[in-house]
């Protein structure tokens, strides 16, 4: 029969990537459930079960990102490791010169983006574009006899970059070939225009020069309206946007000193 071949207990190996996960899905973050859904939705059930598996034993010898491709080893019930490899379409520079842009437009995505976070909303930028974030087909293979789709040793891959991508949601745009430093040094560069001015620029002026208007709004008040958005931003946004200032209180950078003060004063009162 085509693409059977006899069952064995894999290899046990030492200082394999063990998943963290230790029963139940896999993947915390709304990106990487949303990745782990589309799998499970197309992938073969029972592989997918003995991937988990082979996940959690630590048989993932490496995982390694790129645009485009994901590579892997992974420790069967051979001696010699099985290699396998997982593609997208990584997206061109004039593509991501369009996404960019988008993002930009868009200032709470940018500012969210800007502190480290991946806002769900991002997905509709995306598609938008017709430039989809996350790929419904992947090309994978796998140097191991299972002809399956994908076989238990690709799985496990799969659920591992699932997990890495909670760790970091900049790796789901770094595998469709942007890099979490050139994102951001881009969109750093971009947003706001004469109709919206971008918040998150400010202008570095005496504050002599500013004692009468300092406190006032960039935006008239009259222009101002209710956002439709998912999650509030964080309360010590700004902190994680701006550049922090170069000063110390007994050692501890000013920044980190603000932090819980900006997050207490976001508290409802009570």
């Amino acid at each position: 029969m085509a693409g059977w071949f006899e069952h064995a207990p894999p290899i046990r190996v030492e200082g394999g990537i063990r998943a963290r996960s230790t029963r139940g899905s896999i993947g915390q973050e709304w990106w990487s459930r949303r990745f782990v859904d589309i799998l499970e939705a197309v992938c073969d059930p029972g592989r997918l079960t003995r991937g988990r598996s082979y996940a959690r034993r630590g048989q993932v010898l490496t995982l390694d990102l790129a645009p485009g491709e994901v590579t892997a080893t992974i420790q069967g019930s051979r001696p010699e490791p099985y290699d396998a490899r997982i593609g997208i379409d990584a997206y061109g520079a004039a593509d991501w010169t369009r996404i960019e842009e988008a993002l930009a437009g868009q200032a709470l995505y940018r500012a969210k983006l800007l502190a480290g976070e991946m806002p769900p909303e991002i997905l509709d930028v995306f598609d938008a574009l017709r430039l989809p974030l996350f790929p419904a087909e992947l090309d994978m293979e796998c140097s191991c006899p299972d002809s399956g789709h994908p076989c238990k040793h690709l799985s496990a891959a799969l659920y591992l970059l699932g997990e890495a991508f909670d760790d970091d949601p900049f790796l789901v745009l770094a595998w469709r070939g942007r890099s979490k430093e050139a994102l951001l040094d881009s969109l750093r560069g971009l947003g706001g225009d004469e109709e919206e001015p971008d918040p998150l620029r400010v202008a570095e002026e005496p504050f002599g020069d500013r004692l009468g208007d300092f406190y006032s709004t960039a935006i008239p008040l009259s222009r101002l309206r209710v956002r439709a958005t998912g999650a509030a931003p964080p309360p010590d946004l700004l902190l994680r946007v701006l550049e922090p200032p170069k000063v110390k209180v007994r050692h501890i950078p000013l920044a980190d000193i603000l932090r819980p003060a900006y997050r207490r004063l976001a508290e409802p009162p009570g």
